[in-house]
């Protein structure tokens, strides 16, 4: 505990200490004298297609020449993307270039792997392993030509090796290209950090003293799984002067090509709000200000009864809604869900979760949603109060355990499936007992300090007392059905954040930089006042057919793009994914299954307090008899 608490107290004080409202890299920059050492570390293995992590010395590699294995001290986030960053041997010098250079053993001496060793190596490759370095906290990337289009990608990492014909061959020959950019006389920063590789057979080697040569039309090396395998890794560092300044460094990874596309969604979005603000100046303006001159005036009730029926109601409208303890824990959880969201994407835009605080993303997140079990727990207990709930310290208990009960249940279990396969996406133990304490030991007991004070306030006003004996609700029109309104209402929000989620799935399964944050800010907004507005719409619909049963659908309905989320995230599976095996199928299928829950639960409460908002201001406006 100590020790995370040490973490987010430094995080928060690079936050102060380096943002500037825009984007700033979330470390001070780092100046090195020439000729002097620069490590390059290793953070993991990736694939799209496993989506297991694996620690770099998971396989049989190149060992720091002393032997002795560094690893960084790490933040939650970074545990839990299952990085895990260690010293390599390669040995770079600021703006000192190295033509060829064995990497970790002499000559006549080369590495030999077993056939169980080459087997797994093989098996990486099989998979489009994607090895990381970092240098000076940089990632190192690949530049990929379209022969087509000549156009220049950027790819994170490199390829451990590649197919042909059958074989698998292994790149062992990497070529470092190192950008500095000269901040004074004889002071030097890392600016860019790329690479070459090349697959080199043993017997196409020359050496001469600790440097070596080949051909470029040199034999690749091939991993043997029938024998084993023999083989060499070198590596070679080139140096060039830049004039893009250390600030900068990160535009190559976080280019924002598709602007349009995002503008475009932007505009679409907004379009939407004021078709949606269109509907509701209707309602509002013209028939509910109809509605109320005539209940206020002294026209008889029969000819109200042929306008419209959401007064007949006024007796019902706040009657407390069944399983109000378990509606009070999920609207709970989702107003931590929303302040923790709204905040984390706020600071994100301002420039002060960069990349380069690797982590610091996630690990502000989960501190975040943490401490917003205070508010949470407060305006819980206000509804279950007004709700008329007696059992507030079991109400306050299951607002505090209901969603992370369920998010940590189904992270324990698949943990296991990841743990199976040495992955270092697994969660440690430790870890687990740190995110243990983080919840018993900090948010429930938030939860219950809200819970305690909320229940000291005054419970929520209404403008109408509830009838003793309920009324009636008549039969309904089908387009009023659940289902039916869950895929109405759930579309126009859907439209609305459909091009981001595009993008952060991108970012999720195929190990891609998401940074767009002021555009996610911007659509947040919109899938805010979007939800709130089709929420009022289908409970004014729902009330004007004499339905008061409005709690639990109000919350239900609003969620109803998450059913579309759910529907685009089985396309998303089928279309641009090529997975095939059963453990990262049964990852995917559990950790979209816990956003599509997040999603619903976000939705759902943001619709529900639109529509409890709306509802006390028409009734407040009308007289009752």
């Amino acid at each position: 505990m100590c020790t995370l608490a040490l973490q987010i107290l430094t995080l928060l004080v690079n936050i102060i200490i380096y943002s500037h409202g825009f984007y700033v890299p979330g470390v001070a920059p780092v100046e090195f004298k020439k000729g002097q050492r620069i490590e390059v570390k290793a953070v993991k293995m990736t694939s799209i297609h496993t989506q297991l992590p694996y620690e770099y010395y998971s396989l049989p590699l190149c060992i720091p020449k002393n032997g002795t294995f560094v690893y960084k001290s790490e933040n939650l986030g970074e545990v839990l993307r299952g990085d895990r960053i260690v010293n390599t041997p390669y040995e770079v010098h600021m703006a000192e270039n190295i033509k060829c250079r064995l990497l970790c053993h002499k000559q006549n001496d080369p590495i030999n792997w077993s056939v169980e060793e080459s087997e797994k190596v093989a098996s990486r490759i099989e998979h489009e392993y994607f090895v990381h370095l970092l240098i000076d906290n940089l990632p190192v990337a690949t530049k990929i030509i379209n022969v087509d289009t000549s156009e220049r990608t950027i790819e994170q990492g490199y390829h451990l090796g590649f197919m042909s014909k059958g074989k698998t061959y292994i790149n062992n020959h990497l070529k470092l290209l190192l950008k500095y950019h000269k901040h004074s006389q004889d002071s030097y920063r890392v600016v860019g950090f790329e690479v070459e590789t090349f697959s080199v057979d043993k017997d196409h080697m020359t050496f001469v003293d600790d440097s070596c040569q080949f051909s470029s039309e040199a034999k690749p090396q091939l991993v043997n799984e029938d024998t084993g395998t023999k083989l060499y890794f070198t590596y070679s560092v080139e140096w060039g002067e830049s004039e893009i300044e250390w600030a900068s460094r990160w535009d190559i990874y976080l280019g924002m090509k598709d602007v349009q596309i995002h503008w475009f969604s932007i505009v679409n979005s907004i379009v939407v709000l004021f078709f949606l603000s269109g509907i509701l100046t209707m309602i509002i303006v013209r028939t509910l200000r109809r509605d109320i001159a005539r209940y206020n005036s002294d026209e008889k009730i029969e000819d109200m009864i042929e306008e419209t029926g959401w007064k007949l109601v006024h007796g019902d409208v706040f009657r407390p809604p069944p399983k109000r303890m378990l509606f009070a824990a999920v609207i709970g959880s989702g107003i931590q869900i929303f302040l923790m969201s709204l905040i984390t994407i706020f600071i994100a835009m301002l420039g002060m979760l960069s990349p380069a605080s690797r982590g610091a993303l996630m690990t502000a997140a989960i501190f975040l949603y943490v401490f917003m079990g205070l508010i949470a727990g407060y305006y819980s207990a206000r509804l279950y109060n007004t709700m008329k709930g007696k059992q507030w310290k079991q109400a306050a208990f299951l607002t505090a355990t209901l969603y992370p009960a369920i998010v940590f249940g189904s992270c324990f279990f698949l943990n296991f499936f990841i743990m199976g396969k040495h992955s270092s996406g697994a969660v440690p133990f430790s870890t687990m007992m740190a995110l243990l304490c983080l919840w018993f030991c900090i948010s429930l007991p938030l939860v219950y300090l809200g819970y305690y004070f909320g229940c000291r306030k005054q419970p929520f006003q209404h403008p109408v007392r509830t009838n003793f004996i309920p009324r009636k609700v008549p039969e309904q029109v089908w387009y009023m059905n659940t289902l039916v309104c869950i895929l109405m209402a759930g579309i126009l929000p859907f439209g609305a954040v459909f091009i981001e989620l595009f993008f952060i799935f991108n970012a999720l399964w195929e190990n891609q930089f998401y940074y767009l944050f002021g555009f996610l800010f911007l659509v947040f907004c919109i899938l805010v006042i979007s939800v709130s507005q089709i929420s009022i719409v289908m409970v004014y619909f729902q009330l004007c057919g004499e339905d008061y049963h409005w709690w639990w659908k109000s919350f239900v309905i609003s969620g109803g793009s998450s059913v579309y989320i759910l529907i685009y995230s089985i396309f998303y599976f089928f279309t641009k994914l090529e997975i095939t095996e059963f453990i990262p199928i049964l990852l995917y299928i559990g950790y979209t299954g816990l956003m599509v829950l997040t999603f619903w639960i976000l939705t759902g409460t943001i619709g529900f307090f639109a529509a409890y908002t709306f509802i006390r201001k028409i009734y407040a406006a009308v007289k009752i008899d």
